[in-house]
């Protein structure tokens, strides 16, 4: 994006030097529809550069958490600059709604930023600006404390991610014995996790009174404006992901507990083939998954491929996973070049194979998005950012010849693929209505917490895996999610958007152009249009109704058994 209100050589430093600029646009008049647009373009500017630094900051801070120059940097940013924009943020945005002229700007295209904006004002509490700094900072401890998490194996100190390669190993000893390391290990700091938790959880809810709610859950449901579903539509979700996926999901394991022939299924048993084979390795390094992904993109669209190695070129990957470098994976869009930044942990497995195309979705949907005119448009809701990235993993599934050129290879990749569908749906809605209950029972004990757990993993687990003598792992089983921790609330989404890429997958099995130019339509209208809209111009429905549900799982389903 080349800058027209800021100069070329601006750089944020700190506060006293953006000021400036929040002061010029909040005193600036307006009289006429065209400046109006002229001042949200100048304000959609400085947004984008201030965004690109805090994101700059986060990355190289989640890339070493070792490296405290970095984590002070990103702490600044926190308590110095935000905190400072917050207000101004507020006033900017009134005055927007306050403009006479806002009734004349395109309800096309303006209608969804001008309703977000509006909700931003009415959630807007100045006693809450405090709160949310306090809060961005402990919401950081979480990957500081998971990214000091290691084992000892074979004399050399590893990560839990590269331990947890050891669970497809075909020696049984090994898994069970890789399985407590790990687990001994989450033990040490689970009094640490419960801990943090609850001062979370007790900041969250100052938050939600301050703002006149009686729970957190029924306040973050409106910040992250949910306009197009209610808080019943996820208990729905809930209800019809145990009515029809969990069944099926019960039937996989039931038949990969009969193939390996165990008298008793145990939690290392889940991840290993039961053909006896060894772990798929779908790439050696970075650069091969890198360059696997290219190709595998390329075969889909030839822009697709552009976009990855674009991102490349300009060292916007971090891919592998290392000793003190943050857990998890994430694509960060960058708002001024427009070029964003795939972060993740991987260790050679398929499953890393998969967070890349997954990323690689996430990475195409801020490039189809770049030319729109203001910030806010490109900020896509999570329901719509997932859709892009998990349609990614099930339409490169037909084009996986890259990663897996070998016939019998690639058709276990796509059966494990398949399965993962099926098993991440109960732990997607396990872990919503978890927080749904945390957040209406605030003020629970931490017993209480993990007995309500435990009845959410009963509901949604299907009672093959044997966990006698392990109840204890399964009862904090939840703090492994992150999300838990530093975004509360963003999770569903994902299952809301897997139905979506299903139903995606669908369309491109029967016509791959017109499933591709759909998908690429609607990921280019950024958030200009609705959910339910931008699932329509995408050819899919925004809908998780019990049959539409059992509809997509019996397509799964059926897919995987020709396979």
């Amino acid at each position: 994006m080349k800058r027209h209100y800021l100069s070329e050589d601006f750089q944020v430093s700190n506060w006293e030097n953006l000021k400036p600029f929040f002061d010029e646009l909040k005193s600036r008049k307006i009289n006429a529809v065209a400046e109006l647009k002229q001042w949200m373009k100048d304000y959609s500017e400085l947004e984008a550069v201030l965004n690109e630094d805090g994101a700059w900051r986060y990355i190289k801070m989640t890339c070493n958490t070792q490296n405290e120059e970095l984590q002070d940097s990103f702490n600044y940013f926190v308590t110095e600059i935000e905190p400072n924009v917050s207000p101004y943020t507020n006033e900017l945005h009134k005055k927007l709604v306050e403009n006479p002229f806002i009734d004349q700007l395109e309800k096309d295209t303006y209608f969804v930023f001008v309703r977000g904006v509006k909700k931003s004002i009415e959630l807007y509490r100045e006693e809450n600006i405090a709160l949310t700094t306090e809060l961005r900072q402990k919401e950081q401890e979480y990957g500081n404390i998971s990214a000091a998490q290691t084992i000892t194996h074979n004399n050399e100190e590893i990560t839990l991610q590269k331990a947890a390669t050891y669970f497809k190993s075909t020696d049984r000893v090994l898994r069970e014995s890789i399985y407590h390391k790990i687990q001994a290990r989450r033990a040490e700091d689970e009094n640490e996790l419960n801990k943090l938790y609850d001062e979370l959880i007790e900041l969250r809810k100052k938050v939600a009174l301050n703002t006149g709610f009686s729970n957190y859950r029924d306040f973050k449901h409106e910040e992250l404006g949910r306009f197009d579903y209610s808080v019943q539509d996820c208990y729905n979700f809930h209800t019809a992901i145990q009515q029809h996926i969990v069944p099926l999901v019960k039937q996989n394991e039931q038949a990969r507990k009969s193939a390996l022939k165990l008298g008793t299924y145990k939690p290392w048993d889940k991840d290993v083939d039961v053909e006896g084979k060894s772990p798929l390795t779908p790439f050696t390094n970075g650069s091969d998954l890198t360059e696997k992904t290219i190709t595998c993109f390329s075969d889909i669209d030839p822009y697709f491929a552009e976009c990855i190695r674009t991102m490349n070129e300009m060292k916007r990957l971090d891919l592998e996973s290392r000793i003190g470098k943050a857990p998890g994976g994430y694509n960060y869009p960058l708002m001024e070049t427009d070029v964003p930044f795939i972060f993740m942990n991987a260790v050679g497995l398929h499953r890393d194979m998969v967070t890349m195309v997954h990323e690689g979705g996430h990475a195409i949907h801020a490039f189809l998005a770049a030319d729109l005119e203001l910030t806010e448009f490109k900020s896509t809701p999570s329901e719509v950012a997932e859709l892009a990235s998990m349609s990614m993993e099930l339409i490169s599934m037909e084009h996986w010849e890259a990663f897996f050129p070998q016939p019998e290879d690639l058709k276990r990749a796509k059966k494990e693929q398949l399965n993962d569908v099926l098993k991440g749906l109960p732990w997607i809605a396990s872990i919503d209505k978890f927080q749904h209950w945390v957040y209406t029972h605030p003020d629970h004990t931490v017993s209480e917490r993990y007995a309500e757990w435990m009845k959410i993993s009963n509901e949604f687990g299907t009672g093959v895996v044997d966990y006698t003598g392990l109840e204890g792992n399964l009862q904090r089983s939840w703090q492994a999610q992150l999300h838990l921790f530093e975004v509360p609330f963003y999770y569903i989404e994902y299952g809301m958007a897997q139905l979506g890429a299903i139903a995606m997958w669908r369309n491109y099995k029967l016509n791959p152009k017109k499933a591709l130019e759909a998908y690429k339509k609607a990921l280019s209208l950024g958030y200009t249009k609705t959910i339910p809209e931008l699932y329509r111009a995408a050819g899919i429905q925004f809908n998780f109704s019990p049959d539409y549900v059992k509809e997509l799982a019996d397509f799964v389903k059926s897919e995987y058994d020709k396979l």
